[in-house]
This record gives structure tokens, sequence and C-alpha cells, in this order.
């Protein structure tokens, strides 16, 4: 019996260059996005005071900004 479509397996080397390509790029800019919605957060607990605030957030924000600006994602500097 075969095997269900959305149950088959796809080998990575056995996509075309390109497709891997777009999907790594995809893959690299939602982890990010992630890591500077992560750093935008922390930064945000602590101008809260849920964190303690030693020079926190502007450096949070900063690492977002910079993961923003390398991975090709817009920059948001606005405090929140």
């Amino acid at each position: 019996m075969p095997t269900p479509a959305s149950k088959r397996r796809i080998q990575w080397t056995a996509l075309p260059d390109d497709l891997q390509l777009a999907l790594a790029e995809q893959a690299l800019g939602r982890a990010a996005e992630t890591i500077a919605g992560q750093a935008e957060s922390l930064a945000a607990e602590m101008e809260a005071g849920s964190l303690a605030d030693e020079g926190g957030p502007d450096a949070l924000r900063l690492l977002a900004a910079v993961i923003r600006a390398t991975s090709g994602q817009p920059m948001d500097m606005q405090r929140h």
C-alpha cells in the first residue's frame, strides 16, 4: 500500500539547489525574526520591571536591530 503524500519524506539532497537555497533563506529569516522578537520582549519585560534592568533594554534592542539588518528584515527602532 503506498504511503499518503502527507506522510512521504523528501530527502533534502533530492531537492533542486535553488529550492534548497530558498527554503534555507526562509528558515534563517524566520529564525532571525524569532530571536529579534525575543530580544524585544526581554527589553519590554526589563522596562516593565519584571526583570532587573542594568542597561539591558537598549542592548537588546540593538541586538534585535543588528539581527534584522544582517538578515534583511525590516528594522523597527521604536521603543515599546
